[in-house]
């Protein structure tokens, strides 16, 4: 497949073309197409209970639990929750949904009960699925806490016991025909699908999403990749979030590819066993999670000689990592996507042909069938090539609002469909895209704009620095300073900021030396690995109100001037 964008020679606006043509379908039905093709091949393995079923057996399991739903009551538009780490049952849940047309709300696995409270009550969701319990959760013991505020909610279906084996059975009892019935109902354009987008100042919100928005998405990252049904996609990021549920489990599906779950959640040890176990030919992640996986003292055991590609993605992938990615594992075609919840979520990807360079320095290029384009935050007017400004996108991809939502959707999409992203970026004359950071974490020291991620990229290059993030905090004098908060590498002595600056001096810009330095074993990061910064703000803010070294060996500080 070949693919091209289209772009106006001095503005920073491109759009995407592509050989194949948008999907039209129903989630359910690209799924029963795939099957029809690749019924005998592999469709999901977890490695974790053992599962592992055919395309054909894969669809048998998913036609019961829809079978089972419409049994339940539960019909199009219902809003039907799910609550659980990576495992088979969550696939089954995604695509039996999909097939009568409820609509899916992913929760967040690390909610507790306030936070599932608002979910429910917020969504109006009428069944839940839930795993009974998952490391320090009790999830169980919460949805019993929330269930007096939330008269909505009729069912509750945990798995690990009777409750959803019933559910199966009554769907293996019931006469196909309903849901052949129920499919024909269905158009592409429903929403089918709530993700709760990460809240940093008061509730989280509910993008919602189409069986076209993020089926579609799904199938171009893959297109993208190269995918096809001889690929095995390893996926250790979590269902919950449109990583895993769109680039992992649409993306293969659509190919008829593997999904291969490595376990419940994030471990690196058992990442890479399963990529060698199973030949996996993709890996999926967020630079955490290569980091990590790369750091285990016995990497080079492992056979990842299948692995082809990739995608790295989630939060700024830092150059030096995405090097040894290419290098110790092997995942030469390997992608960098970005994008958000509510654009289901890719906007731009680069191309298994790029170069290192356009590989490590950009985010790609716009996605197929898409247009983005670089505005003053200020005007709304696009800017010309190569000056900075908001990155936002337009086409398939956006979502049809946030859930209930009125005036949150119309903040976020203006009225010629555009989604204003808040991300900071530069578009080049080739039409690819460098994003420099959130317009929210940009720093403004004595008057000049600093934007963390150039720092955190030049951080990278110190020998001992594992990972690093710079953030900005309150200072009489200049207005705000610089904060590096840095993972140090094992065994080596923690950095205190007198060093930093003489690693800095003369290679960076005097504003742009981080003033404080606060050395920690793990940054704050969501359930799906992104770097919390607004939580590195008010940290930073209370240890730094004065110059002076505190807790110990962890925190050094210095003053750069």
């Amino acid at each position: 497949m070949s693919t091209t964008t289209g772009r106006v020679e001095s503005a920073s606006y491109t759009h995407g073309t592509f050989d194949e043509p948008l999907l039209g379908d129903t989630i359910g039905a690209n799924l029963d197409r795939i099957v029809a093709i690749h019924g005998d091949r592999d469709a999901l393995i977890d490695r974790g209970t053992g599962v592992r079923w055919s395309y054909r057996q894969f669809a048998a399991e998913v036609d019961a639990a829809a079978l089972g739903l419409l049994s339940a009551g539960i019909g199009k538009g219902d809003r039907v929750g799910i609550w659980a780490p990576n495992r088979a049952e969550w696939t089954l849940a995604q695509y039996a949904t999909a097939k009568i047309g409820a609509i899916l709300v992913n929760i967040n696995p690390s909610y507790r009960s306030h936070e599932l409270t608002y979910v429910l009550r917020q969504a109006g969701i009428r069944m839940l699925i839930s795993a009974r319990e998952f490391k320090t959760s009790d999830y169980a013991g919460m949805i019993e806490q929330a269930r007096p505020e939330c008269p909505e909610l009729q069912q509750v279906i945990l798995l690990d016991g009777p409750d959803w084996d019933a559910l199966l059975d009554a769907g293996r009892r019931a006469d196909p025909a309903e849901l052949s019935a129920a499919q024909a109902e269905l158009s592409p354009d429903d929403p089918i699908n709530i993700q709760y987008t990460s809240g940093t100042t008061g509730f989280p919100k509910g993008a919602t999403l189409s069986h076209h928005n993020i089926l579609n998405n799904g199938y171009f990252v893959g297109e993208l990749c190269g995918y096809t049904a001889e690929d095995r996609i390893c996926i250790p990021v979590p269902f919950y979030h449109c990583f895993g549920m769109v680039m992992g489990n649409l993306a293969a599906t659509s190919h008829g590819a593997a999904m291969v779950i490595p376990a419940p959640g994030f471990d690196p040890r058992a990442t890479l066993e399963t990529v060698a176990a199973e030949r996996c030919t993709s890996l999926y992640g967020v630079p955490t999670m290569f980091i990590a996986e790369l750091a285990e003292a016995d990497f080079d055991t492992f056979d990842l000689s299948s692995l082809r590609t990739g995608i790295m993605a989630g939060s700024p992938c830092p150059v030096e990592v995405m090097k040894q990615v290419i290098e110790r594992m092997g995942m030469s075609e390997v992608c960098i996507c970005y994008g958000m919840t509510e654009t289901s979520p890719v906007s731009t990807q680069t191309r298994r042909d790029d170069s290192l360079v356009q590989r490590t320095a950009t985010v790609g290029q716009v996605g197929p069938h898409l247009e983005v384009k670089i505005v003053d935050p200020a005007t709304g007017l696009t800017v010309p090539r190569g000056e900075p400004g908001e990155f936002c996108t337009r086409g398939y991809s956006v979502m049809l609002g946030y859930w209930d939502d009125p005036e949150k959707s119309a903040e976020a999409i203006d009225s010629a469909r555009w989604m204003h992203t808040g991300d900071l970026a530069t578009m080049d004359s080739d039409g690819y895209i460098a994003i420099t950071g959130r317009i929210k974490d940009m720093v403004i020291r004595g008057g000049e704009n600093i934007y963390p991620r150039e720092i955190e990229e030049f951080l990278y290059t110190h020998p001992d620095i594992l990972d690093a993030q710079v953030v900005g905090v309150p200072d009489e004098r200049y207005g705000e300073e610089l904060v590096a908060w840095v993972r140090m590498r094992w065994g080596v002595a923690p950095l205190d900021a007198p060093a930093l600056r003489e690693f800095c001096t003369g290679r960076l810009a005097n504003y742009k030396i981080p003033r404080y330095v606060h050395v920690v074993q793990e940054f704050p990061m969501t359930v799906t690995g992104k770097i919390r910064k607004i939580e590195m703000r008010e940290v930073s803010a209370r240890l730094f109100g004065a110059d002076t070294a505190r807790d110990g060996a962890k925190i050094q500080t210095g003053d750069v001037e």
